[in-house]
């Protein structure tokens, strides 16, 4: 999508361009003008005085998706009327994010896709203004990246395969890429990770990604890249198995956020790190009841073969403390209940370190990656404690249900606690996929990549 700017008012727009223009009316209530040859598209609003910061992203969208419904290929439009709101790098983005589609195994109908190919944005124009929407469109072209990844299906992605797409993202950039293979971790003792990788033909990886912006100490992110998750042994019903081919979707942020990072020339030292596996009950499939010894030399009892993101990521972020970071962040889809919680318009985020927690919630609100806080408190920490081994990967028991969200981000805690630096879990799985509202194509909805990226930008110190 070519996104120009203009000088002066939408009234100037060429005839060739359909004007886009805001009514009061409440949010789809959209007509098209016809004037001659001037064609004019109403989109609805809602009232003035009640915008806001949230309202305004989706407005963005929504004049992208209306202008898409409508086969309209080009567009003007001038958002400087909403002055407390207006931002070029948010409309950007969000114009970026809603003209995307995951149409990678479809056939082209001979019209073509219903992209939006130019849009005249109208009102001041500046070299900084230039520059904050050109920043705009990379933002939303890495989230959409991070969502055509996601999106890919299990049968085309493995963990060899995601490897070389972390490697690919970041290709003309200065991000060094290294990925262990199995012998690898064999030897670096990453019990955790190879336990969850049995039950599969398709090797497990682990890939670093290292953006040098500054020379202090990184900011460590961690993905859970579980490029297919059928739930093991312990094998998850037809309802709840469709769509894991996205249980990589923290490893498709992570990956994204990196390359961005680069893109955008943060001053920034950024980490990425990407365990990789694909959880299938095999012949050789860990079991419940199986001890597995992690990196960190903690035993694992393990009661649920489909809590295995966490199993992953307990090897990673003890590898992450060899780095001195700064602050580490994991992301994952790790569980349902975090859906059960909170819904599908926000992650969750579980920390120990309350400055931390506030720094990535203003980002979440910032960027339109919204997160909300959970507890990590004491009294949660018996429920991992194990029988047979130091820990558990699930309570177990009647009370299991309870608090799932919680009990995944205090397994975490277990090996978060040795790193010396402040450390979160955002637990993405209720923005895994586009929520009802989003004004965005079904599927991958990319999130946290705009989060993390605020994060690291204006946070991060």
């Amino acid at each position: 999508m070519r996104l120009t700017l203009k000088s002066g008012s939408i009234k100037n727009a060429p005839e060739s361009y359909v004007r886009i223009i805001f009514t009061e009316k409440n949010k789809g209530t959209n007509r098209f003008i016809n004037k001659g040859k001037e064609e004019t598209l109403e989109i609805g609003a809602g009232k003035r005085a009640e915008m806001n910061r949230r309202k305004f992203m989706i407005l963005c969208r929504s004049v992208i998706q209306t202008a898409k419904v409508n086969k309209v290929k080009k567009i003007a439009v001038q958002f400087d009327t909403f002055k407390k709101f207006y931002n070029p790098q948010l409309v950007a983005e969000n114009f970026e994010m809603a003209n995307f589609d995951f149409n990678v195994f479809k056939t082209e109908p001979e019209e073509g896709w219903d992209d939006i190919e130019e849009v005249l944005l109208y009102g001041t124009s500046s070299p900084e203004i230039e520059k904050s929407v050109k920043k705009g469109q990379e933002i939303g072209r890495a989230v959409n990246a991070c969502r055509t990844l996601a999106n890919t299906p299990g049968g085309d992605i493995t963990p060899t395969t995601l490897a070389k797409a972390a490697k690919d993202a970041v290709k003309g950039l200065p991000v060094k890429v290294t990925t262990l293979g199995k012998k690898e971790m064999e030897k670096l003792g990453m019990g955790a990770i190879l336990g969850v990788a049995k039950g599969s033909t398709e090797a497990p990886t682990f890939t670093i990604m290292e953006y040098k912006g500054d020379k202090g100490a990184p900011v460590v992110l961690a993905g859970k890249g579980v490029t297919f998750d059928s739930g093991g042994l312990n094998l998850k019903p037809s309802n709840s198995i469709y769509e894991m081919h996205m249980d990589m979707s923290g490893a498709s942020a992570v990956i994204h956020a990196v390359a961005l990072s680069a893109r955008l020339k943060l001053k920034r030292h950024v980490i990425g790190l990407i365990p990789s596996v694909e959880n299938m009950p095999g012949n050789n499939a860990y079991r419940p009841g199986d001890i597995l010894k992690s990196l960190s030399g903690k035993t694992i009892e393990v009661l649920d073969t489909d809590a295995e993101g966490r199993l992953i990521l307990a090897d990673t972020l003890t590898y992450a403390k060899r780095f001195k970071p700064a602050v580490v962040i994991d992301v994952a889809t790790l569980t349902g209940a975090s859906l059960v919680a909170l819904g599908l318009h926000a992650s969750a985020v579980l920390t120990r370190d309350d400055a931390l927690a506030e720094k990535i919630a203003q980002a979440g609100e910032k960027s339109g990656d919204y997160v909300w806080r959970l507890p990590l408190w004491d009294e949660y920490e018996d429920r991992v404690k194990g029988e047979f081994a130091d820990i558990k990967n699930v309570p177990g028991g009647p009370t299991s249900r309870y608090g799932g969200a919680i009990d995944g981000g205090m397994f975490l805690w277990q090996f978060a606690k040795e790193l010396d630096c402040p450390w979160a879990h955002l637990d993405i799985a209720p923005r895994m996929t586009s929520a009802p509202g989003d004004e965005l194509a079904k599927g991958a909805a990319g999130a946290p990549v705009r989060l993390l990226i605020h994060f690291i930008e204006h946070y991060a110190v």
